[in-house]
């Protein structure tokens, strides 16, 4: 079976890819699988060490071929809060609980959950399902790398 031990980052490869593999949130955090392609293509994932694959990457086998990565479309509640401070205060709320959230500017994105749900309407957001990829910010738990990165400042801490 073929091997892909690379991952060559989106917009860094070109060319046709052989196969594409269509892959949920869940199946983009990986080290050692074994795949198939839409196009029935088997390889095994064989990374260094497990990697958050976005939409867009290629896994270069051994022979140079490459198979494009394309995030499957999920159901998805979009969150849509009334102002900033509001987004702020529901963001607030969702990290609390430890959930994965992708950060859309005004909008958030979050897996459908009613429970979940039924809160932030109870806090006055306006919840609407929707299918989309799901890429929420890396968390402090080892899920995919953050996007952010603190610009030095010094933390004193006040005893």
């Amino acid at each position: 079976m073929a091997r892909a031990a690379h991952v060559m980052t989106a917009g860094h490869w070109s060319g046709p890819a052989v196969d594409t593999v269509v892959l949920d949130h869940d199946n983009r955090h990986r080290r050692r699988l074994a795949m198939t392609g839409e196009g029935g293509l088997a390889f095994l994932l064989d990374l260094a060490e497990a990697t958050t694959l976005r939409d867009g990457d290629g896994l270069r086998l051994e022979d140079g071929r490459i198979v494009a990565v394309k995030a499957a479309a999920e159901p998805l509640a979009e969150i849509g809060p009334t102002d900033p401070a509001h987004l702020v205060r529901i963001a607030w709320h969702l990290g609390n609980r430890h959930l994965p959230t992708q950060l859309l500017g005004e909008r958030l994105l979050i897996r459908r959950d009613h429970v979940i749900e039924a809160m932030l309407v109870g806090l006055g957001a306006t919840v609407t399902h929707v299918e989309a990829p799901f890429d929420p910010e890396g968390g402090a738990y080892g899920h995919g790398e953050t996007h952010g990165h603190s610009h030095g400042g010094h933390h004193h801490s006040h005893a």
